[in-house]
C-alpha cells in the first residue's frame, strides 16, 4: 500500500550530525535501504523535516521503514494512506455517493 511517511527531526542529535559531516551520509544510507518512490525534505512547523512516498505492503514493514529515523535523528515518524490518480479512479467515487449520499 502507498503510504506517506513524514519525518520530522528534532534539532538534536541533527544539528551536531550535520556539525561533524554524518548526516548526509546517515541519510543517504537510510534513503538507499528504504527505497522511497519520492522524498522531499525541508523545514516542518521550524524544524527539518522530510515527506517520503513508502509502499507499505505489510505492517510488519512499518518498523523497517521507521527504526532508521527514530535510531540515528529521534525523528517523529508518521504514516498516512494516498492514492494516485489512477488509485483515486478506482475507487468508483460515483457508486459510492449513490449508495451513501
Amino acid at each position: 500500500m502507498r503510504m506517506m511517511m513524514q519525518v520530522e527531526f528534532p534539532l538534536e542529535p541533527f544539528n551536531t550530525a550535520v556539525r561533524n559531516g554524518t548526516a548526509g551520509q546517515i541519510m543517504k544510507k537510510i534513503l538507499d535501504d528504504i527505497k522511497p518512490e519520492a522524498a522531499y525534505f525541508g523545514e516542518r512547523e521550524g524544524k527539518r523535516g522530510g515527506i517520503l512516498i513508502v509502499d507499505v505492503a505489510k505492517p510488519s514493514d512499518v518498523p523497517r521503514l521507521a527504526e532508521p529515523w527514530f535510531l540515528n535523528f529521534n525523528a517523529e515518524v508518521k504514516f498516512r494512506v494516498v492514492m494516485t490518480p489512477h488509485d483515486l479512479a478506482e475507487s468508483n467515487l460515483e457508486a459510492l455517493g449513490k449508495k451513501w449520499g
